[in-house]
């Protein structure tokens, strides 16, 4: 029912979001273990910093897309930290490439990631990771082996509402990838053919595509979610 150039929007759509899962997955494990063992601190100074981390993380989420792909742009392009750094040392271009992209994704699904898993953490009883270093594991050890595990149904959860939200990026995505007609996911497609004659009435596939994908990572997102919450209550 798709056509080539459909099925190449879903692919690459596929693509930079899996690649934006990926890349960010440790590092949302990492601050959302953080955020969550925060919560328990008394000290004024830590909890301020908690608050600060908290709040750099859900920027994304209230900045406007366009925003945060203007920053990016800069990053990512030649004359950018990253972009003149990756230019240099590996010979390869960041920007409007899907590698770009994929980092747009990453950055603007990680809120949601992150507050997943933090709310993982948060559900597994800190006693048990208490018992574990008594036996005489340590820091890491307890968490590989208490917390990472416990909490598996809702970092699973994460990584499927941050691959949803990578699928649907635009603003952001726009700014860093273009709008060239060999590289262009599902929502730059839609944009595409709405700009074209007749491209309203051709464009209904890549949109129930859309929600179909939307929708089935909200159920299974929801579905671990209350695995989790009947574990936790169990």
């Amino acid at each position: 029912m798709l056509s080539p150039e459909e099925w190449s929007a879903l692919q690459l759509s596929f693509q930079i979001g899996l690649c934006a899962v990926a890349a960010s997955l440790p590092v949302a494990v990492a601050v959302g273990y953080g955020l969550a063992r925060g919560t328990t601190t008394t000290r004024w100074h830590m909890r301020a910093l908690h608050w600060c981390a908290q709040v750099l993380v859900d920027m994304p989420l209230v900045l406007p897309p366009v925003v945060t792909g203007y920053l990016l742009l800069g990053c990512l392009g030649p004359r950018g930290p990253v972009g003149r750094l990756f230019d240099e040392w590996f010979g390869v271009r960041l920007v409007f490439t899907w590698r770009a992209a994929a980092v747009a994704a990453a950055v603007v699904s990680f809120p949601l990631m992150v507050r997943s898993i933090r709310l993982a953490f948060q559900g597994v009883d800190r006693r048990l990771e208490l018992a574990a270093r008594g036996l005489g594991a340590g820091r890491i050890d307890a968490f590989f082996s208490i917390s990472l595990p416990l909490a598996r149904r809702g970092i699973v959860a994460g990584c499927v509402l941050a691959f949803a939200r990578g699928l649907g990026e635009f603003g952001a995505t726009i700014m860093v990838l273009g709008t060239l007609e060999d590289q262009q996911t599902i929502p730059l497609a839609i944009y595409s053919l709405v700009g074209q004659p007749g491209g309203v009435e051709r464009c209904w596939r890549l949109v129930v595509l859309s929600i179909v994908l939307a929708c089935g990572a909200l159920a299974v997102s929801e579905f671990l979610e209350r695995k989790q919450s009947l574990r936790e209550s169990a």
